[in-house]
């Protein structure tokens, strides 16, 4: 593997200011399409006609905004390797989109998560195409919907449903954290815990149940809670909500709780103390209700699958020792299945899921050839090696 990527590199040597300036300028182009958690169609369409002008087949858009493409190999007889990248953002339509540049950096809400990651995969089909490569099996793309918040990675679910058995691993894409290799996606469960009161006057009716009252009352016992710390277990009160006026008993009153592990016992144990409490002051006569509203399966591969190895002689490549991490990405639900994946970054940064967020644009050329031969390299072994009988 090692010698192999090494010739790759050596064969298809890194442009680095072409490619990075053409990623940029694609991913600056796609931050200023408004793309939040179920808003993706702008984006969408416009990821698609950047497709079928890299001459991609088969581009469509589905229902929920993924996009989809193939690029044919020459084993068109075999299942491919998907490339993903998320379109949406955690940033609402009205979210100030500004550009800002300073130095090495460039600040833009939903700049690096992830129009860079999906300019990312753009670029690498560019690369495909200069240097007139048809890949050794057949190489499938999404531009995938609904990985962000509540999305509970409904985008991605959908399309491996769709492609079913085409796909026998998955390279994902996200637009920060060069250098670093997702292995395993961490297990979570998200709940909206809701409380109904009688309430009335804050002086007339004073004594009378408050959902306000009796949610905090629950949200302090929530936060005593102590999750593991091995396996890295953790939970956090997202969002309250409730009353209608500071002189009014509330009525209603909710609160969102985001609850995760890299253990699914342990992320199973923490959900059930947390039912416990909400059903313990059920039998007081409280009424409360608890709705799951995101549930992203936990999967891992192992450090020596081909995939792994590979992409982290890939790195090596470039002088970069990489680090191996846990996280939550649309790589989550094919691991679940069984299907060889690991999530890797285009460039650095930080500040995500904030307006200040930004990235760095040192890495970017690096980071995209980075994931184009680790493509070649897996389309290769994927044909030579049989990597679909490989276990994750």
């Amino acid at each position: 593997m090692k010698t192999f990527i090494h010739d790759l590199t050596q064969r298809y040597p890194l442009d680095n200011l072409a490619t990075r300036s053409h990623v940029l300028d694609l991913a600056l182009q796609i931050q200023q399409i408004p793309a939040p958690t179920w808003s993706e169609e702008a984006r969408a369409h416009h990821v698609a006609e950047r497709l079928r002008a890299l001459g991609a087949e088969q581009v469509e858009i589905d229902a929920l905004y993924n996009v989809t493409a193939k690029i044919s190999g020459k084993r068109n007889d075999m299942a491919g390797v998907l490339l993903s990248a998320h379109t949406d953002t955690v940033f609402p339509l009205e979210t100030d989109l500004s550009i800002r540049h300073e130095g090495n950096r460039i600040y833009g809400a939903g700049l690096g998560d992830n129009s860079l990651g999906v300019a990312g995969m753009l670029g690498v089909i560019q690369l495909l195409r200069a240097h007139n490569i048809t890949p050794e099996c057949p190489v499938w793309i999404t531009a995938n919907s609904r990985e962000e918040g509540l999305g509970d990675l409904e985008g991605i679910r959908a399309v491996i449903e769709r492609l079913g058995d085409q796909i026998q691993c998955v390279i994902n894409i996200e637009g920060m954290a060069f250098g670093t290799i997702f292995k395993a996606g961490i297990a979570s469960k998200r709940l909206k815990i809701e409380v109904t009161a009688e309430g009335g006057h804050s002086w007339h009716q004073h004594g009378q149940a408050s959902a306000v009252h009796q949610l905090v009352q629950l949200a302090t016992q929530i936060t005593y809670l102590h999750p593991p710390s091995q396996p890295k277990t953790t939970l956090n009160i997202g969002i309250i909500e409730g009353g209608h006026s500071i002189n009014s008993i509330a009525t209603h009153a909710s609160l969102w709780l985001d609850l995760r592990s890299a253990g699914l016992t342990a992320l199973r144990s923490l959900e059930a103390q947390v039912l416990q409490l909400i059903e313990a002051r059920r039998r007081r006569g409280e009424q409360i209700k608890c709705h799951v509203v995101g549930n992203r399966p936990a999967g891992s591969i192992r450090e020596d699958h081909p995939l792994v190895v590979g992409a982290m002689e890939s790195l090596a490549c470039y002088n970069i020792a990489g680090v191996y991490q846990v996280g939550s990405t649309d790589g989550n639900i094919p691991l679940s299945k069984g299907i060889p994946t690991v999530t890797i970054g285009i460039g650095n940064g930080a500040n995500s899921h904030r307006t200040d967020e930004y990235i760095e644009i040192d890495a970017i050329g690096q980071g995209t050839h980075h994931v184009f031969i680790l493509l070649l390299a897996t389309c290769h072994y994927a044909v030579q090696k049989g990597w679909q009988r490989m276990a994750v």
